[in-house]
């Protein structure tokens, strides 16, 4: 070939034909399709190699009639939610694992009307291969959005009263119950909780197992401080404990964001942590770390449980049939309690 003179590409029907096998088999295999056998996958990849073939990305999607990208969808109020660190932790994970299985992030916030008939035009139109959905609520439309969709949905966290086929969520009630029982092996017996939202999985099965505990301890459960994640809501949530509750001497936050807002409204009120009030709280946060006292609190693996949604999604886009995932938590001890 003269110098200069740009090489021509291999074709499809070429790699199939040196493959010994059909052009659609060729293209399941450079789709990563199931139900192809192991001999005639290799055969493809091997003329892969030998053509150094290089599929048309626009030509690949309209084969598979794929768009290239996967949504992930967040039902909630405020546009900054996904400047909140778990959510963007979350995204780090799911990116990376979308990236290794060249599709691109979408990012849609169902914060309103509005927003929630854009998801809803996403699921009927096809507009992404597959959607993550996450933060839903009790009776969430999103919820029934996703069951009527025709594209794979895998939800992060399980949906209160839902059981759906594909999802990825954390030990929830186990974190919770480890926490509140790391309150209750250090001496404390009047031990209070500051849930999140009741009208969520994740906020009802933290403050069930922070009930668990309670319970197997013999000790009589607080009623519940709700908040809704946030610092503020934390920190309002310790005030009406202690109105309520002046003799409490631990308390499990269901998030670190609440747990360092407990921690701010009992300095401003002179009562020492440790010493007086011991605290902990949930999901491992930088701001954990920061705290002051350092926040004693559950690991959960948050960016882990992004990319196995994303991982999830794309073996559901592949034409597989994974199982749902429940990812372990453990107790990170530190100076609140």
């Amino acid at each position: 070939m003269a110098e200069g003179v740009p090489r021509r590409q291999s074709t499809l029907d070429e790699v199939a034909g040196l493959a010994g096998v059909s052009r659609s088999v060729a293209s399941r295999v450079l789709n990563n399709a199931p139900h192809v056998s192991r001999a005639k996958r290799e055969a493809v990849e091997r003329a892969v190699h030998q053509l150094d073939y290089v599929p048309n990305p626009t030509a690949r999607a309209l084969a598979t009639r794929q768009t290239g990208a996967a949504a992930l969808v967040v039902s909630g109020e405020d546009p900054s939610i996904f400047a909140d660190p778990f959510f963007a932790q979350v995204i780090v994970g799911a990116s990376a694992a979308l990236e290794d299985a060249d599709l691109h992030l979408m990012l849609c916030l169902a914060a309103s009307d509005r927003g929630r008939r854009r998801v809803e035009q996403l699921l009927r139109s096809k507009g992404a291969d597959g959607v993550m959905l996450m933060a839903l609520r009790e009776d969430d439309p999103l919820a029934r959005m996703a069951q009527e969709a025709e594209m794979p949905v895998v939800f992060g966290g399980r949906p209160v009263g839902l059981d759906p086929r594909w999802y990825v969520d954390v030990d929830n009630i186990g974190g919770a119950r480890a926490a509140t029982e790391h309150l209750i092996s250090a001496g404390r017996t009047r031990v209070a909780t500051i849930c999140g939202r009741l009208d969520t999985e994740v906020g009802r099965a933290r403050y069930r197992g922070y009930r668990d505990a309670m319970l197997a301890a013999g000790l009589e459960p607080y009623p519940p401080e709700v908040g809704d994640f946030t610092e503020s809501s934390g920190a309002e949530a310790m005030a009406a404990l202690l109105a309520n509750h002046p003799d409490v001497d631990g308390v499990f936050a269901a998030s670190d964001n609440m747990g360092v807002g407990a921690l701010r409204t009992l300095r401003e009120v002179g009562r020492p942590v440790p010493g007086d009030v011991a605290v902990v709280g949930f999901d491992d946060l930088a701001v954990a770390r920061i705290s002051d006292p350092p926040l004693t609190t559950v690991h959960q693996p948050i960016e882990g449980l992004g990319r196995e949604m994303a991982r999830m999604l794309v073996a559901l886009i592949n034409g597989q049939d994974p199982t749902p995932l429940i990812l372990p938590t453990r107790l990170v001890a530190r100076a609140s309690a």
